[in-house]
């Protein structure tokens, strides 16, 4: 006997899962955002993408009080297991937000200080990381 379309071994339709990958990466990006604005940081955008394929996305451009814009990487992971959430961050991930980075600056029409933030999201545990990589 075959199983309908569709359907499990027990003849129920299967259940989507509680929580998707993008439900928990946008809970993460929200923690993220009020721990960087409880330390003084302003928002600038959200989830910058730049146009076309092969272009970035920077999750979250901030402000400092002193004016320095911080283009901030946000990752989770449940557990530090294979790296962690830091461990994510590649040398391609890098340049991508450098690129976005770079197109953004471009479509302000200035180049104030900068500088690339990483903030790492694992269970209930968030580390900010200030200055976590360069555009070199």
């Amino acid at each position: 006997m075959g199983f309908l379309k569709g359907k499990g071994p027990d003849g129920q339709a299967p259940q989507a899962p509680a929580t998707t990958t993008k439900k928990l990466g946008d809970a993460a990006e929200e923690a993220a955002l009020a721990h960087l604005q409880a330390a003084g940081l302003l928002l600038v955008a959200r989830n910058y993408r730049t146009p076309g394929r092969g272009g970035g996305e920077i999750d979250l451009v901030m402000r400092t009080r002193d004016g320095t814009l911080v283009f901030v990487e946000v990752r989770r992971r449940a557990s530090a297991a294979h790296g962690g959430a830091g461990g994510s961050i590649t040398a391609l991930k890098q340049r991508r937000i450098v690129f976005a980075a770079r197109h953004f600056l471009l479509r302000l029409g200035r180049t104030p200080p900068c500088r690339f933030d990483v903030v790492l999201v694992q269970g209930a545990q968030i580390e900010w990381l200030p200055a976590a990589f360069d555009a070199g």
